[in-house]
């Protein structure tokens, strides 16, 4: 068992370094001589994985000398603090942009196709209902929703848009029935309605016609694609998926402590450590002062076993948290999943020390099983029940505590309260273990 958790471990961890240096996958797709022309593709949740791949890709096409970049945009929003992260990167970009919506550019995908300089959308496109939602579901406080607002009115403005209706996509207090917004929902333009209101100059069916509306349908083409580690990044810094990769850590580790050897359990635990960093690393997210700070906290932990005191298993857990909130830009999800994951950990721990105790696994090594006990032969002293009522005399003063003869044995006994002299008539009124009570006649 031992030996198969090792090689389990080697051979994901070897996975995962292949896929970290696979090369950038484009695809090039020539049809004519002339202008460049950058597609990259805006899909699934908005959040820091994404940010990475497109500034990664923007960044070539800058490099490239791209005379345009189209993002093809099918998302249904994500997270507000990676969706301004990545505004920002469209605005400084001095190559001329276009959204081309495919399906849907809602929340925080409308607000990203605002901060381009063209918009275009198929004929069962949809882009709005932007207000800020919680991760537990509920609406954002004021101050939040109150910023977003600001942001979704100045994305329209600096592109020479309405900003009316971009509001009413991130307020619900606005009253536009026209629209299928009346007041207390947000707005959702269709394709047509986009066009009316100028946030879309045109409904096309497909790229092709999008490229001949914009005078590009004989540029060059070039189609980013993720690369495999950003895919990967992804999904692993997705929210619901860190709380899992930190419980699945924790909870391994506890459940080697009690395992003999180190097979599966540490395996995984150690495996799903090693991708929460993986990814945050890919993403842009973390650091490799984190990653030292993680191998330094562990390090510690391990001198811990060796060594006397606490303290460093401390630092080494303080390191180890540390590292996990340098990871992250959000301080309270970081919380909830670190929470979650302790949670996890003591009711496994719980279960196991109810079920295994310490006979087996590491604990064996450290905690002493061994006992002597009045079954097996041993007794931490004889008590002297036959002694009770005995009569001799004092050989010493008792002050309490002195020497007795009985019946020509010389014991060691102490008085039942105060002064007696030598040569005192005694008698023995109690016996507790090795302690003999005497009394003057």
């Amino acid at each position: 068992m031992r030996r198969q958790g090792i090689s389990f471990f080697i051979c994901i961890l070897s996975v995962i370094m292949f896929i970290s240096i696979q090369p950038t996958l484009v695809e090039a797709e020539s049809t004519g001589e002339g202008k460049l022309v950058y597609v990259i593709p805006i899909e699934k949740t908005v959040e820091r994985g994404l940010e990475a791949f497109l500034k990664r890709t923007t960044q070539e096409a800058t490099e490239a000398n791209a005379d345009h970049i189209i993002f093809e945009i099918n998302t249904p929003g994500g997270r507000v603090d990676a969706a301004a992260n990545i505004a920002e990167i469209l605005q400084d970009l001095d190559i001329p942009t276009t959204s081309f919506i495919t399906v849907e550019a809602l929340s925080a995908g409308s607000y990203l196709a605002l901060n381009t300089d063209h918009i275009y959308m198929k004929p069962q496109a949809t882009m709005g209902a932007s207000g800020v939602i919680n991760s537990d579901g509920t609406a954002a406080d004021k101050k939040a929703q109150s910023a977003w607002v600001a942001a979704m009115r100045g994305a329209a403005t600096s592109k020479g848009r309405d900003p009316i209706y971009a509001e009413a996509m991130a307020n619900a207090d606005y009253d536009l029935p026209k629209y299928g917004a009346p007041k207390g929902e947000y707005l959702t333009l269709d394709a047509s309605s986009a066009v009316e209101v100028g946030y879309s100059e045109s409904t096309v069916e497909h790229r092709t016609a999008l490229l001949n509306k914009l005078n590009l349908n004989h540029a060059s083409i070039i189609e980013m694609k993720p690369t495999l580690a950003e895919e990967v990044a992804r999904f692993l810094t997705n929210p619901v998926v860190v709380p899992i990769l930190l419980s699945l850590a924790s909870i391994g580790l506890i459940v080697e402590l009690y395992s003999p050897g180190f097979g599966i359990p540490g395996s995984v635990g150690l495996l799903s450590l090693v991708l929460f960093f993986y990814g945050h690393v890919v993403a842009g997210l973390a650091g490799y002062e984190a990653i030292i700070l993680l191998v330094l906290g562990i390090v510690f932990i391990v001198l811990e076993l060796f060594l006397p005191g606490g303290i460093i298993g401390f630092l080494g857990i303080g390191a180890i948290v540390g590292a996990l909130f340098m990871s992250t830009n959000n301080i309270g999800h970081m919380t909830m999943s670190i929470g979650i994951a302790v949670l996890l950990s003591i009711i496994v721990s719980v279960v196991l020390f109810k079920t295994m105790g310490f006979e087996k696994g590491f604990f064996r090594h450290i905690v002493l099983k061994d006992a002597t006990t009045t079954e097996e032969g041993y007794v931490s002293s004889v008590n002297r029940l036959e002694l009770i009522g005995l009569e001799g005399k004092s050989v010493t003063p008792l002050r309490p505590s002195g020497t007795g003869v009985f019946d020509g044995e010389r014991l060691d006994v102490i008085s039942e309260g105060g002064f007696i002299p030598t040569n005192s008539d005694i008698k023995v009124i109690k016996t507790e273990g090795s302690r003999i009570v005497v009394r003057e006649i």
